[in-house]
């Protein structure tokens, strides 16, 4: 019967999470059961763009034998991506306002904004995998917008700010890493 719950309630979760609701980020609470959720969220995430990768992968002629080893560096990457914006938002947000939340506060709801990339593996359709990438990277940065306007308590042009100034790094960083190994 637990488990039945568990997966209603991430079901529920992403769905208030890709709605963009500010409620569900605001109302948020921080604790142990939703830090593990908003992590499952970039778990499943991290495993979607690898499945979408792995196309790329296979189209590019990747040896085979270093295939898993690339998808698993790719699925770090969307892992690490999610830490390092999540620290420069943090690192932001605590230059902004004095009483900002800990990093392990704004981990919960940025956690919750990559709900958008559990669909990356969509990226899989011939002809349209950039385009429905892009998408979903917009949304999940739309997301986070959110999340940080919630969870800092800021405006959204500040909020919009903060998120893009780590955004286009982390993209060219996910880029890099999948062109190189798709070389390989």
């Amino acid at each position: 019967m637990r488990n039945k719950e568990t997966r209603k309630g991430l079901w529920r979760t992403l769905g208030s999470a890709l709605s963009l609701d500010a409620n569900f980020y605001e109302n948020a609470p921080t604790d142990p059961i939703t830090n593990r959720v908003a992590q499952t969220i970039v778990i499943l995430a991290a495993i979607s763009h690898a499945l979408g990768s792995w196309v790329v992968f296979i189209i590019n002629w990747t040896a085979i034998s270093i295939l898993p080893l690339a998808l698993l560096i790719d699925a770090l990457s969307i892992v690490a991506g999610y830490y390092f914006w999540t620290l420069t938002i943090w690192q932001i947000g605590r230059w902004l306002r004095r009483n900002s939340p800990t990093y392990q506060e704004l981990l919960i709801p940025i956690g919750f904004a990559y709900a958008p990339q559990v669909l990356n593996f969509l990226t899989l359709i011939p002809l349209l995998g950039q385009p429905i990438e892009l998408i979903l990277s917009v949304w999940s940065l739309l997301a986070v917008i959110v999340a940080v306007r919630q969870g800092l308590d800021i405006n959204t042009f500040w909020a919009s700010v903060i998120c893009l100034l780590g955004w286009p790094l982390i993209q060219i960083a996910i880029s890099f890493i999948q062109e190189s190994w798709s070389r390989v």
